[in-house]
């Protein structure tokens, strides 16, 4: 019995559900457009084999390792590093046995569907995955990996990614988007200027990264205009390997336009460790303005991720360091917050701001209606724990009243799994004409222009916006 259902995630009236199918076949095999995401740009470089399936799916993924840990299982068990790179548990059967045991944890999930998708799909596997079967399992993928089929480019070929971006630090020296770019390989693999390392104060080792910002740019960074130099040098930097884009990834969403004298005061107080709460805040807020201010100089795209109180647990942060699934969405505003951003470069032609948030009251109340106004904004898709058929719903159901279609950008699969990028793409591509087909048949959206749609949202938006 198959893993998947061809016909999921349709909706379950027959006239309805044709409608969706059909629309479905015209853009099930469109390229992917990935224009958001955490994979390693090491497995485009040196195009190793993956170690295990432990390595492949468990370990990197917080989706996965997040909900174990729900039910008593630790990160050590599952083999995920420590804060220093270290793995207490690195059998990977071991591993893999512990996940198979607790797949049932996932049911109802989009982790579910996404990881069924690639058992069947990539390794065509058919049996549920189980204690009972989690040694064929690992045998069956094992074997497989060992291919060169499987290898990270041959995959990436495979999943039809027509062009993928990672996310770095603002101080990565990008070496292996050097060696992809070196390598003569046709994958598109771009990145992406992520600041947030020297533009947060609260960010672990804010002092020496804002001291390394200045060695690699050779730039003043005592000076506030230095300072803002460096971060030109770096986005050019990052330009000369593909980047169109920046991320943001803020507590808040809260901008603020100071003064210059202000703004260099504030500075100065953050750069010499006597900075508050609240000046810390203020000044993640002023530099939301001030990275605005530098993408209407260059043309990058900005995206900004809001909302996520992260790393609640004080205990997992110092023992495994960032991103380890203890990140948890919080309420944030919008209207007052990105007021004075707008106010300074709101109408700036050219400029592009994607939003994204954690918290789905903002839908109609907030985003739809803003990025319904001001052309430089865009609304991002469902993100992180609402990346589900239920979230993807909700959203166009809460924002193409006001917004449209054509103030959002598509899907961005934002994830650190590789095999899960054609799976949440699937997805996506099925919640949106099932949507489609729901207008079509209330007499809300005529069917040829439905067509049209679909493929918008699988695929144009996303190129568009991001200007790839």
């Amino acid at each position: 019995m198959a893993l998947l259902d061809e016909d999921r995630l349709f909706p379950a009236t027959p006239r309805v559900r044709d409608i969706a199918r059909a629309l479905y076949q015209t853009v099930a095999d469109l390229p992917i457009i990935s224009p958001h995401g955490h994979t390693d740009p090491r497995w485009y470089a040196e195009n190793q084999p993956f170690p295990d399936p432990a390595q492949l799916f468990v370990t990197p993924d917080h989706y996965i390792f997040r909900m174990l840990v729900s039910q008593g299982i630790s990160l050590e068990e599952l083999g995920v590093p420590d804060a220093n790179g270290v793995a207490t548990e690195t059998d990977g059967r071991a591993i893999w046995h512990r996940f198979a045991s607790h797949y049932h944890l996932f049911r109802g999930t989009p982790t579910r569907l996404w990881l069924d998708h690639s058992f069947q799909t990539l390794f065509d596997i058919e049996r549920r995955l189980s204690a009972e079967t989690a040694d064929f399992y690992y045998d069956r993928i094992s074997e497989r990996l060992a291919q060169e089929a499987y290898r990270p480019r041959a995959l990436f070929e495979r999943f039809n990614i027509e062009a993928i971006a990672t996310t770095e630090s603002a101080l990565d020296d990008l070496a292996h988007h050097r060696t992809i770019r070196d390598s003569g390989w046709g994958g598109r693999v771009i990145t992406t200027y992520r600041p947030d390392a020297v533009i947060d104060p609260d960010f672990p080792g804010f002092a020496a990264n804002l001291a390394r910002l200045g060695e690699i740019t050779g730039c003043d960074v005592a000076s506030y205009a230095g300072y803002l130099d460096a971060h030109r040098a770096r986005r050019a930097y990052f330009r000369d390997f593909g980047a169109t884009a920046t991320d943001h990834g803020h507590p808040t969403a809260r901008t603020a336009d100071l003064p210059r004298a202000e703004a260099e005061a504030l500075f100065a107080r953050v750069t010499d460790g006597s900075a508050s709460a609240d000046d810390r805040e203020t000044f993640r807020a002023q530099m939301l303005t001030e990275m605005a201010r530098l993408s209407v100089e260059d043309g990058m795209v900005m995206q900004i991720h809001a909302g996520s109180f992260r790393s609640h647990s004080d205990r997992i942060a110092a023992g495994f360091g960032r991103d380890k699934g203890f990140d948890i969405p919080q309420p944030t505003n919008y209207v007052t917050a990105l007021k004075p951003l707008l106010d300074a470069v709101g109408l700036e032609p050219g400029l592009t701001i994607i939003l994204f948030t954690l918290d789905e009251t903002v839908y109609s109340r907030e985003l739809a209606p803003l990025a319904g106004v001001y052309p430089c904004l865009k609304l991002g898709p469902p993100w992180w724990f609402f990346d589900a058929p239920e979230g993807m719903k909700r959203f166009r159901e809460q924002v193409t009243e006001t917004a449209g279609f054509y103030n959002t950008v598509g899907f961005n699969d934002d994830t650190r799994a590789f095999c899960s990028i054609p799976a949440r793409h699937d997805v996506a591509r099925r919640v949106d004409c099932a949507y489609l087909a729901d207008l079509v048949v209330t007499g809300r959206l005529v069917e040829d222009e439905a067509f049209e749609v679909a493929h918008d949202l699988a695929y144009r938006l996303a190129k568009e916006a991001y200007r790839l």
